[in-house]
């Protein structure tokens, strides 16, 4: 069973892919096979990942307040997917703060440039104390 890390490096693939593709239902669940996330955490996976696309607007409308002169659309693919990720989980879910951005740091540490973390971690921190 997937563990819920290795959901949320499926969903930055997800957006990434979307990014560079159009969207492809086949793709998601084939992806999704292929990484062996079934059941409940297909279900997690799905759930982040329609609701960022949902929500796509509004998370890029709150992100550009917090992005100073950088803008979402500006940013690398991976940066921007981490970002709206944890941005939703901040802005639609009950996962604890605490959590969301250490899994925004861990993802940025593995799949983005060495500058990713520190800057992914000041703009979700940045959200935070907004939202409060």
């Amino acid at each position: 069973m997937a563990t819920r890390h290795q959901v949320r490096q499926s969903v930055i693939s997800l957006l990434y892919a979307l990014e560079i593709n159009e969207r492809n239902e086949h793709f998601i669940n084939d992806y999704l096979d292929e990484k062996k996330i079934r059941n409940d955490q297909k279900k997690f996976t799905l759930n982040l990942y329609q609701g960022i696309i949902h929500n796509l607007y509004d998370i890029d409308e709150k992100l550009n307040i917090h992005l100073n002169e950088n803008k979402i659309e500006k940013l690398g693919y991976i940066e921007r997917a981490i970002l709206r990720l944890g941005a939703y989980e901040l802005l639609f879910t009950d996962t604890p703060s605490a959590i969301i951005i250490n899994e925004a740091i861990e993802l940025a540490k593995e799949l983005a440039n060495d500058s990713s973390p520190k800057f992914i971690n000041g703009v979700l921190d940045s959200l935070i104390k907004a939202k409060k």
